[in-house]
């Protein structure tokens, strides 16, 4: 049998769709009335995520440890969408029986009974205690161990969420089983779990040692139930983000970051849209990167356009095929390339611009606190 074949064959019997098309933009009216639970949505990508698809009338419950602000955010929402299905239930996804207690009370708030989508967006860049990379008075008695909290939520945390996820999804009722040749104009409602990553999971990330591995683990994790979710029903996709200014970044990190170019969060709301709203999305993963203009080259490899006016094509979304080491490689050097140029074209003077943003983010929280 000829690769080509095979490759084929294989995409059919994991229901895996083909490659996607970013010109083909999914109709938010798609994700009505769907269910859909988000972990971590209290802020960040998930409460995001919670008003983009409120506003497109998705009965939508989120869970977070921040009682005070996820109640505040879900209230907010309901009177700025008029949307009276939108749910803040108090979630550790870090215990076991938080996330069960959850996933339980989503399943009473939905308005037919079930879940159609589940976001493990839950995560945190780093702990409080001592980090991996700093060993310190292990010669003690009784020496500290380092601080495990970004596993425990990031790596812990998603594990529970889809274990749970593969439980209730496939027992959704009037749900149709994951299939990407449906027509989402018919077909309204099915069964999807979003894991939500990071171009960590692909990349080193010095200094990060923990939430790097935990990243990278969430990719493990997508890499396998691509190829075996469908036996539930189930379509799996992921979402890598890159750096982006959330409630995760910090000052330093936001000092460490000054003169990069980011991608932003509309752009990582979209990407969770379209795999989110489009049941034809079987299997795929997605980096988020900042929008910039691109050309392709006649070998199919792209680069930063160096003049503004020059032909290209303005990106933010790309296809990642964490299957195959072969084409990860190359897309890690191609990306990498692309941002790294666009970062020195920003110059001492985007750097000093967001240096000084980090400086006063970092006296607000200071004069808050």
């Amino acid at each position: 049998m000829a690769a080509g074949s095979s490759k084929r064959s294989t995409e059919a019997a994991i229901r895996q769709s083909p490659p996607l098309d970013f010109s083909n933009i999914p109709n938010d009216c798609w994700v009505k009335d769907k269910t859909i639970l988000i972990t971590g949505g209290a802020s960040g990508f998930g409460a995001a995520f919670l008003k983009r698809w409120a506003i497109a009338g998705a009965n939508v419950v989120i869970g977070d440890i921040n009682v005070q602000a996820g109640d505040q955010l879900v209230r907010s929402l309901r009177k700025e969408t008029a949307n009276p299905n939108l749910h803040f239930v108090h979630c550790d996804v870090t215990d076991w029986q938080s996330q069960v207690n959850f996933f339980k009370e989503a399943v009473k708030l939905s308005p037919h009974g079930g879940i159609d989508t589940v976001v493990a967006n839950a995560g945190i860049a780093s702990g409080k205690g001592v980090p991996l990379e700093r060993p310190k008075d292990l010669d003690a008695a009784n020496p500290p161990p380092p601080d495990l909290a970004t596993l425990n939520v990031n790596l812990t945390g998603a594990v529970y969420t889809t274990h749970l996820a593969l439980y209730w999804l496939q027992r959704n009722p009037g749900s149709a089983p994951a299939n990407p040749k449906c027509d989402p104009t018919k077909t309204r409602r099915d069964r999807h779990l979003l894991l939500i990553g990071s171009l960590a999971g692909f990349l080193p990330l010095p200094g990060g040692t923990l939430y790097g591995a935990s990243k990278h683990a969430v990719v493990g994790l997508f890499r396998s139930l691509r190829g075996t979710s469908f036996s539930n029903g189930v379509r799996t996709n992921l979402i890598c983000p890159y750096f982006t200014h959330t409630a995760l970044t910090n000052a330093g990190t936001r000092a460490i970051l000054a003169g990069s170019v980011l991608s932003t969060v509309d752009s990582v709301v979209e990407a969770a849209t379209r795999c989110t709203a489009d049941l034809r999305v079987v299997g795929r993963a997605i980096s988020v990167g900042p929008k910039l203009k691109v050309v392709e080259d006649g070998d199919g490899e792209w680069s930063l356009a160096e003049d503004s006016n020059a032909a290209g094509v303005d990106k933010d979304l790309w296809e990642v095929y964490p299957h195959d080491y072969e084409n990860n490689d190359q897309f890690q050097r191609m990306m990498i390339g692309i941002y790294n140029r666009a970062t020195e074209k920003r110059g001492w003077v985007g750097w000093a611009v967001d240096m000084a943003g980090a400086i006063i983010y970092g006296l607000r929280v200071w004069w808050k606190s």
